[in-house]
């Protein structure tokens, strides 16, 4: 009998390249990501402290504040870390557009979920609303008049602040939208994360759809809890104000 040869088919420098460079950038992708899921947690428990008064609520703004450099440093992080995020995002959804077959284009579509086909846009749709965010309770750029506001220990009235602003209905709404959306992306991004580390097993896809469904569903509640509160009437100005 002859020997068969069975021709090897040997990937090209730039196909290895390629897919080292996918890999990295889904890793990086991965590790950002988990940084600013637990920046967001983190953040959360902050304003969380809301349902406390006004005073735990200061009390909190005023210790951040307090560390100076140190507090500016962590933003400087955690800025440099979005931007990462940002960027690897977008590479790879570039170069996915790139790569994919035309003939694959209908099929993809049809096995893509609807979370993992917009991610690029719920990122994007995030982060025009952190700018705005920022823009609004950070720097108080948008609302100059909050600057003035301070509690009866002389210390910026943060808790003032944030019930003016969503006393405005169009405020919380757009809000709570933003919220809506980085529910969305949290939900494709947490599954995406335990698939980049190599943990998708069979058995434990479920659970990592459940993990990644625990994780945005309690994101959004929490933090839509504050302006529904205070829309509600629940979170009210000292004195009852309006």
């Amino acid at each position: 009998m002859a020997n068969l040869k069975i021709p090897v088919v040997s990937q090209s420098h730039e196909q290895r390249s390629y897919k080292t460079s996918s890999i990295s950038r889904k890793l990086l992708m991965a590790a950002t990501g988990l940084c600013l899921i637990g920046f967001i947690f983190g953040h959360l428990l902050g304003n969380l402290q809301i349902f406390m008064g006004q005073d735990q609520l200061n009390t909190y703004a005023k210790a951040l504040k307090d560390l100076g450099y140190v507090t500016l440093m962590i933003r400087l992080i955690i800025l440099t870390i979005a931007v990462l995020h940002i960027y690897t995002g977008i590479m790879l959804y570039l170069h996915n557009k790139v790569s994919r077959p035309v003939n694959y284009k209908f099929k993809n579509i049809i096995q893509a979920t609807l979370t993992s086909r917009t991610m690029i846009w719920t990122g994007l749709g995030i982060l025009l609303y952190v700018v705005y965010h920022l823009l609004h309770f950070t720097f108080i750029t948008t609302n100059p008049e909050y600057a003035n506001l301070h509690d009866s220990l002389g210390r910026h009235d943060v808790y003032s602040m944030i019930v003016l602003g969503f006393q405005n209905y169009l405020i919380s709404t757009v809000y709570i939208i933003a919220m809506l959306l980085l529910a969305f992306h949290l939900s494709h991004a947490v599954s995406s994360f335990f698939q980049t580390m190599g943990w998708n097993k069979k058995e434990l896809e479920k659970k990592f759809k459940y993990i990644a469904y625990v994780v945005s569903v309690t994101i959004f509640i929490g933090y839509t809890s504050i302006p529904v509160a205070v829309l509600a009437g629940l979170i009210k100005l000292p004195g009852g104000g309006h």
